[in-house]
């Protein structure tokens, strides 16, 4: 299976998770529940058969990356709903996972069989997974944070149930996104003899760390901040999409040794 097999598993996966975002609000949960299953499945038998034809883990180009973030967005979302029964929490997981998708349609790539020797370790798989995992969390914590700012913009007061999975999503990616780091040292170490060298995908990424840090410090201070915890929110995601795709254009990152 290959790149071109890619809009006859994309588009119905797409039409699945949409359907299944507008359903879930019909008073039709079941229904709901089965399409965005039935769209999670076909579209991780697409990464699968993908991963089998290019004989190595699809996670080097930009592409193959945006392909993880819209599994595990869309399994968060279908995760944090069951958790949470907030019917919105699946209707945009769906959406912005199906956005990522849509991108890989207009901007297709060419996807090579083979990996560069710095690639080429066991490192490889968990550190982007982890990352991509914690993007994901993340991504599903401001969701919740602009439908707290309306609720508390329209009602005056917050909900401790939003606030309470918005806390719970960062917390672990913000778990995920350490343990990402960590390994991408030792990783780093292994391939080029240091464990941190300050490039730009490198600094940047220090910065998103620093911007969840700071929410999750404001947290702590209780109810008096709640509204700059959660305009933190949409700030260090800003931060974290120019960590993951920005830096690329960066000028200072065209000798960045993440740059592949």
């Amino acid at each position: 299976m290959n790149w071109n097999n890619f809009i006859y598993f994309a588009l119905p996966s797409v039409a699945l998770w949409l359907a299944a975002g507008l359903t879930v609000y019909k008073s039709r949960k079941g229904l709901a529940d089965i399409l965005m299953l039935c769209g999670i499945t076909l579209f991780s038998a697409f990464i699968i058969g993908f991963w089998i034809n290019l004989e190595r883990p699809p996670m080097r180009t930009m592409g193959e990356t945006r392909l993880w973030y819209s599994f595990f967005l869309s399994t968060v979302g279908y995760l944090a709903y069951h958790r949470w029964k907030y019917p919105w929490l699946l209707s945009f997981s769906a959406l912005v996972a199906s956005v990522f998708v849509l991108v890989n349609l207009f901007k297709p790539e060419i996807h090579s069989k083979s990996l560069m020797p710095a690639l080429q370790s066991i490192w490889f798989i968990p550190h982007v997974t982890s990352y991509i995992l914690s993007y994901a969390m993340f991504g599903a914590a401001t969701i919740g944070a602009f439908v707290q700012l309306r609720k508390i913009r329209l009602n005056g007061c917050s909900d401790k149930n939003i606030f309470s999975f918005i806390d719970n999503m960062v917390y672990i990616g913000f778990g995920f996104l350490v343990l990402g780091m960590l390994m991408g040292s030792v990783w780093a170490k292994e391939a080029w003899g240091h464990y941190w060298s300050w490039d730009a995908k490198e600094t940047w990424a220090f910065v998103t760390t620093m911007a969840y840090l700071a929410y999750i410090h404001i947290r702590l201070n209780g109810q008096k901040q709640e509204k700059t915890s959660l305009w933190m929110l949409p700030v260090a995601f800003i931060l974290l999409m120019i960590t993951w795709i920005g830096v690329n254009y960066l000028p200072s990152a065209q000798g960045s040794i993440h740059v592949y």
